[in-house]
């Protein structure tokens, strides 16, 4: 049988980790240590992703991948210069032979470039940023420089649409199961092979955390990376089909986006950041509930734990109503510690007044209607107040 050719994004992703191999090694003969030290790191990610491509999708490279894995890692774990040096040049010469090897086999039609735009998921990933780029505002309590902001918003957008593309290979099995809304997905009505797809995310992942350690910093690169790695392995793998409670410990990693900004910003983790964390956090259970109730025929079918398949509507929308009175004390929360103003305020107050008047009168008269309403205006709501979020240093 003709062996499938690796497609461009793994290809890429060899690319990347043969030139940063080259510069750790040129670095470090050029005796320029920190910076040998950041370039030699750099090559972990795209490294990371070559391994996991090669070992889901093709195995014909693994042996390439794993032997140059093991030299750098070895270059790294023997500090004496001309051994260092040695073993990085054979680690650079193995990523050299697994960019040729990705040349050989037979070559398939890669997809439509749409296809690639659907699979980052755009209108998840806008709001993601814009929760990223209110958290970042807020803690540089003002405009923290446009390369570190043009440079963590297009980090993070990487990692969200690495995270989604990754979403839609594990989950092309009971995609077409969910109606129209997902079965024509790229990857689950075979427009792009789930291979191509897996090296996608992992590509647009790992070039992720290269950017954002290397132009924000690596605290700000560890979070997105943490951020991704739960949302796919924790919440789509595991909890997604296993639990009712899968969106409300999965919430989390919707919430890291505002410490992504925060961390791009500040350089920490301060306490003002947790408290945006648990914004999202808690917005996000009363939001997919309320999708929940739409298509909860579609979950049901496709064996999805979610709250109104195995709990029923009543408990659903009770349920809602009280993450809906939770999510509006956390919102105040950020006044009260001094982090923003009275315009934050105002608006954090009048959102949530609405969110919890349309919850309590879907609990009243649990319908379509209602239930679509609650949804639509719940990404509104998130929308407006991490922008009322990012304008109160304006206001203040």
């Amino acid at each position: 049988m003709t062996r499938v050719a690796p497609g461009p994004w793994l290809r890429l992703a060899a690319l990347v980790a043969c030139g940063g191999t080259l510069l750790a090694v040129v670095s470090g003969a050029s005796h320029l240590g920190a910076t040998h030290r950041l370039l030699a790191a750099l090559v972990a990610p795209p490294l990371a992703a070559l391994l996991v491509s090669a070992w889901v999708a093709h195995r014909g490279l693994v042996p390439s991948v794993l032997a140059s894995t093991a030299l750098f890692t070895a270059a790294a774990a023997f500090p004496g210069r001309e051994v260092h040096a040695v073993l990085a040049a054979f680690a650079l010469a193995g990523l050299l032979a697994v960019g040729v090897q990705s040349l050989r086999g037979e070559h398939v039609p890669w997809g439509s470039w749409r296809d690639y735009v659907t699979l980052t998921k755009p209108r998840i990933m806008s709001l993601l940023l814009i929760t990223g780029f209110g958290g970042m505002i807020a803690g540089a309590r003002g405009w923290p420089g446009t390369g570190t902001a043009a440079a963590a918003m297009t980090g993070l957008a990487l990692a969200c649409g690495g995270a989604s593309a990754l979403n839609h290979v594990l989950d092309r099995d009971i995609d077409p199961l969910m109606g129209p809304r997902t079965k024509q997905r790229p990857v689950a009505s075979g427009r792009v092979a789930p291979s191509r797809a897996l090296e996608f995310g992992l590509a647009l992942s790992a070039f992720s955390f290269v950017l954002l350690a290397s132009a924000v910093n690596v605290l700000t690169a560890v979070l997105a990376l943490v951020g991704n790695l739960f949302y796919v392995l924790v919440y789509t793998r595991w909890l997604k089909r296993t639990t009712p409670q899968n969106i409300v410990i999965g919430g989390a990693a919707g919430a890291v986006p505002p410490l992504v900004g925060w961390a791009a910003a500040t350089g920490n983790l301060a306490l003002p950041a947790l408290w945006l964390f648990l914004i999202v956090f808690f917005w996000t259970p009363p939001h997919f509930w309320a999708l929940a109730l739409l298509i909860r025929e579609n979950y049901a079918a496709a064996r999805i734990p979610m709250l109104p398949v195995v709990r029923g509507v009543r408990s659903t929308t009770r349920q809602i109503v009280a993450y809906s009175l939770a999510l509006v004390a956390v919102t105040v929360v950020p006044f009260a510690a001094g982090t923003l103003g009275v315009g934050y305020l105002v608006a954090a107050l009048v959102l949530g007044g609405a969110f919890v008047c349309l919850g309590v009168r879907l609990l009243r008269e649990t319908t379509p209607r209602h239930a679509a309403l609650l949804f639509h205006y719940s990404l509104l709501y998130l929308a407006l107040l991490f922008v009322a979020m990012a304008l109160d240093p304006v206001l203040g």
